[in-house]
């Protein structure tokens, strides 16, 4: 019930937001001009840093007013963005590249080699892929303003996968000085270099984000695809609402006044479908992965065993069925590192086929479980995991946990899972969450299957010596084929280790009005190319 009132009130606050922020709109005459486009993201921002948070809403903003050096298009291939040439030397030590003509940031400042060299230091201490990546690379150099060296201390096959990371953490590039802010900190101010600019007077966190157009990006010649290609932006002003609750949003979009609704309700998109102004499309081909996280810092989740209790009582098509729904968009799959990927796997899969909660007994019992507290955050303003965590407390439960069900928006809980503390002190024991599969395509980029612990691990802190080595191994490694074998192995010893527990592949349409043109299918939300007709 207490789960249930808070989940009513957050929809009662969503609808006097949305309301309010349309009825205020509606005496702008800026707001419905077809230059400016308005989009309802899938919760508010809060955190406007992409580098401190693998936060999806984080991470979309950042591509709003930031620019990455690569970029990957629809065949996942790495293309240059920032920049205009590079070379390999013959030893395969040194990578040089050169930046485009003409790249400037939002204050007017021309973007350098120490921007960029500074802001990849910075990524690379809190990014998985990144943190690899410097681990074997001996310096980057500035030769000059516009051209720098990444020298390695060894062969890596992974330096441009990793620079063109598509999603969280992506290596965007900011100001030297912002990027000298410590990478567990917030940056003072959003300057980019990217087609949008962050308007900071109008910026209401959680509510409201308000973007223009940056006059002096110079897009690339080529076409726009994925993250790659001329960044175009088409409207002069961009504006993110939130809204929590899914009907308001609903009403708002068939009525025209909005634009985009980053994540349709399942349950109203027969209704949305009935609209013949309204398009309903899922723009993320490669689709999405639920993830159960626990925190090995907090007791009793230290205990394996407990956590191998966790893994054999839970069951996807559970949570699939209570979260999504309908078998159109979602699919049962215990591959760590994508369904339709060169590393799919069910090596060590539990939880795809029935629940075992004869075994999650037995091995609860095994733990020595003494009913201590099993704190799980549950956010209320993020209809795409809401439920998740509505299935799991039931479950822990019938297999005797003891669980606090605790409701909160998503981006305090974002906040909160930073923190290492115990219970008593504001600490966690588990979240739920949703990964797209770009972000989890092999062990180095995918964040829960780390081995760091507390030295760059992903919130929960995994920490395993043995799986740190398949990954290096994996990580050195160029044949296709072994590299497979590695991916395999770590997924076994994911799962033995109950590093996270899939729940399952699904597919998140979106709803856009028919005179929206040009919205781009990618692994994240873009809204260059966009324009209105």
């Amino acid at each position: 019930m207490r789960s249930r009132r808070f989940r009513q009130l957050a929809s009662v606050i969503g609808l006097g937001i949305g309301l309010g922020l349309l009825a205020g709109a509606a005496t702008e005459a800026v707001a419905q001009d077809k230059k400016t486009l308005r989009f309802v993201p899938h919760s508010g921002l809060r955190i406007t840093d992409p580098t401190i948070t693998t936060a999806f809403i984080s991470r979309n903003h950042g591509y709003m007013i930031y620019d990455t050096l690569f970029a990957v298009n629809d065949k996942m291939e790495v293309k240059p963005q920032m920049v205009e040439k590079y070379e390999l030397s013959a030893d395969k030590l040194t990578y040089t590249f050169t930046l485009r003509d003409g790249l400037k940031f939002h204050n007017g400042a021309p973007v350098t080699t120490a921007d960029v060299i500074a802001s990849l230091q910075r990524w690379g201490k809190a990014d998985g892929m990144g943190q690899k990546l410097l681990s074997y690379t001996k310096e980057m150099v500035a030769v000059n303003d516009k051209t720098f060296q990444l020298v390695l201390k060894e062969p890596y096959g992974l330096v441009l996968d990793s620079l063109g990371k598509p999603s969280s953490n992506v290596p965007f590039i900011m100001t030297k000085e912002m990027a000298a802010t410590p990478h567990t900190q917030n940056v003072p101010d959003e300057i980019g270099s990217g087609p949008f600019r962050m308007i900071k007077s109008e910026f209401q966190p959680g509510v409201k984000v308000v973007y223009e157009k940056n006059p002096d990006y110079k897009p690339r010649s080529e076409a726009p695809s994925f993250m790659s290609g001329g960044k175009l932006a088409k409207v002069d002003r961009v504006e993110w609402i939130t809204m929590s609750d899914a009907q308001t949003a609903m009403n708002a979009i068939v009525k025209g006044e909005i634009d985009i609704w980053e994540q349709a309700s399942y349950d109203l998109l027969p209704e949305l479908k009935k609209s013949k102004d309204v398009l309903v499309k899922d723009f993320g081909p490669l689709g999405m992965n639920y993830m159960m996280r626990m925190n090995w810092l907090q007791p009793p989740l230290d205990n394996v065993k407990v956590r191998q209790a966790i893994l054999h009582a839970v069951y996807q098509e559970d949570y699939l069925a209570a979260q999504v729904g309908d078998p159109e968009y979602y699919k049962v799959c215990g591959a760590m590192f994508g369904c339709n990927t060169p590393l799919k796997s069910e090596e060590g899969a539990v939880g795809t086929k029935k629940p075992d909660l004869a075994k999650a007994k037995k091995l609860l019992a095994e733990s020595g479980y003494k009913g201590e507290k099993i704190v799980i955050m549950a956010p209320t303003d993020l209809n795409s995991i809401s439920q998740l965590p509505l299935v799991t407390a039931p479950v822990l439960r019938s297999i005797g946990m003891n669980i606090d069900l605790q409701s909160m928006d998503w981006q305090t809980l974002v906040g909160r899972r930073a923190k290492m503390d115990p219970v008593d002190q504001g600490g966690w024991h588990i979240f739920h969450t949703a990964w797209g599969t770009a972000d989890m395509m092999n062990p180095i980029a995918n964040a829960g299957v780390r081995g760091l612990g507390k030295q760059g691990g992903f919130f929960g802190w995994t920490e395993d010596a043995e799986i740190e080595k398949l990954r290096d191994a994996y990580a050195r490694e160029t044949d296709p084929a072994k590299q497979k074998e590695l991916a395999v192995a770590v997924q076994k010893r994911a799962y033995e280790l109950v590093m996270y527990i899939p729940l399952g592949e699904y597919f998140q349409p979106s709803a856009i009005r028919k005179n929206i043109e040009g919205l781009l299918p990618s692994p994240a939300f873009l809204l260059w190319n966009v324009e209105k007709k």
